[in-house]
């Protein structure tokens, strides 16, 4: 890293964005260990009677009960970042999903497994509010788009990498040492952070008195005469806009947990692939996300150097990445082989991210930062409530080899975004909250 002892460190924002991004990396390779490995031994180590469906139940409600505490958690982890700050906020955050990543190795059975993944749900939760709040804190308006998308690249990045990682450990080690191996990482990442993040930019002794101007010139919101208090629940939810980001959040998200929890099932039951097989291929979808992620807030910025405004920016940039999603997610119904299967999905992916990293922007576009964090938290919360519907679905309705509804409702799940971006959101400004 930079030499920063008694210096400024130049571009300081972009090496605390890119600490974030590198904390939804560790974030995803220890959230998808679990669907890997469970193919790869958990599975046969602890269900040895039970047939493709059974274990298809077993894994599916363990999952839902997973996406359950994570909707809690974005709650829980948008008012512990609006109270704690950004800095503390993803200590407690990274540290306490780290150690339940290591307690996977210790547990045995159904019981034990739902605990540790409850654990991991609720702590892991707060890397997107946590996000959110970086992005709100440390960025301008006409640069969170590109913020956002690079943590949404570091997300997809982990996500990619994460399959093809677990599935060659897993091929030399038993499941219980790759869980403890990669707990290990995240207990490192607290270092340079505790080490970087020192306190928000307006205090922070290695930020240029420039790069200071300029953060806070460019935050819109931050004006005088707006509300800097922080805005309780019922406060943001007497807003139409606030329903806006929720219902799009609720909506949009769903479609990213298919892929997340069920790909290498999918794979494994759909195409009979074993291990090496998912090693192979289940990356692919994930390479289209972490394109689709530089894309989206590419894209942004180049709208915004045209001249356009935020509300233009952003519904234009959500609509093309709807666009994209939903004659892919209808082609999925049918892939007919597992290679364009997987490209398919890349292009879901792709489109989804484009789409995304301009919602999750939507809260620090409509409120001040203080109040960022708990709305950013709400939608969050939903959109998982949402994501915990469908995985269950997919678990306990669904026979073990048909996925083609679940692709149909998705299609139907990107409706539903653009719905509520353009009719419950009319202008995408800052909300007057004096009213």
């Amino acid at each position: 890293m930079a030499e920063a002892v008694g210096k400024t460190v130049k571009g300081l924002r972009w090496w605390v964005v890119g600490l974030i991004a590198l904390a939804a990396v560790i974030n995803y390779i220890d959230r998808q260990a679990f669907s890997v490995l469970w193919e790869a031994g958990i599975a046969d180590d602890l269900y040895p009677d039970l047939d493709a469906d059974g274990r298809k139940k077993v894994y599916g409600r363990i999952g839902t009960y997973f996406v359950i505490a994570y909707a809690l958690g974005q709650a829980l982890f948008g008012r512990i970042f609006d109270k704690v700050g950004t800095r503390l906020g993803f200590v407690l955050s990274i540290g306490f999903w780290s150690l339940a990543t290591g307690l996977h190795a210790l547990v045995k059975g159904f019981a034990g497994f739902t605990f540790v993944r409850v654990l991991l749900g609720l702590s892991e939760a707060g890397n997107w509010p946590g996000a959110a709040k970086g992005n709100a804190e440390w960025f301008p308006t006409d640069e969170r788009a590109v913020a956002q998308g690079i943590f949404n690249f570091g997300a997809s990045f982990g996500a990619m990498i994460s399959i093809p990682v677990i599935g060659l450990l897993a091929q030399r080690l038993h499941w219980q040492v790759v869980f403890l191996s990669i707990a290990i990482i995240g207990f490192f990442w607290l270092i340079p952070w505790l080490i970087y993040v020192k306190k928000p930019p307006k205090d922070h002794p290695w930020i240029s008195k420039e790069e200071r101007e300029y953060i806070k010139n460019g935050q819109v919101n931050e004006t005088e005469g707006s509300s800097q208090e922080s805005l309780g629940y019922a406060k943001i939810l007497s807003f139409k806009e606030s329903w806006g980001v929720i219902l799009a959040s609720a909506a949009i998200d769903p479609i990213w947990w298919i892929f997340v929890i069920w790909i290498p099932n999918y794979l494994v039951n759909v195409f009979n692939m074993d291990i090496a097989g998912i090693t192979k291929l289940g990356w692919v979808p994930f390479l289209g996300a972490m394109i689709g992620a530089w894309f989206g807030g590419l894209l942004a910025k180049w709208f915004f150097n045209q001249g356009w405004n935020v509300n233009k920016v952003r519904k234009y940039t959500i609509g093309i990445g709807c666009a994209v999603m939903l004659p892919a997610l209808l082609a999925l119904s049918s892939p007919g082989s597992a290679t364009i299967a997987v490209i398919i999905m890349a292009v879901v992916l792709f489109g989804f991210q484009t789409a995304i990293g301009n919602i999750q922007t939507l809260p620090s576009d409509l409120f001040n930062g203080k109040s960022v964090g708990t709305l950013s938290g709400l939608a969050g919360m939903s959109a998982k409530f949402a994501a915990a519907a469908l995985v269950w679905y997919i678990g306990d309705i669904l026979p073990v080899e048909n996925y083609s509804s679940v692709f149909i409702i998705g299609a139907g799940l990107v409706g539903i975004v653009v719905a509520a971006v353009w009719f419950l959101i009319p202008r995408i400004e800052p909300v007057n909250t004096t009213k």
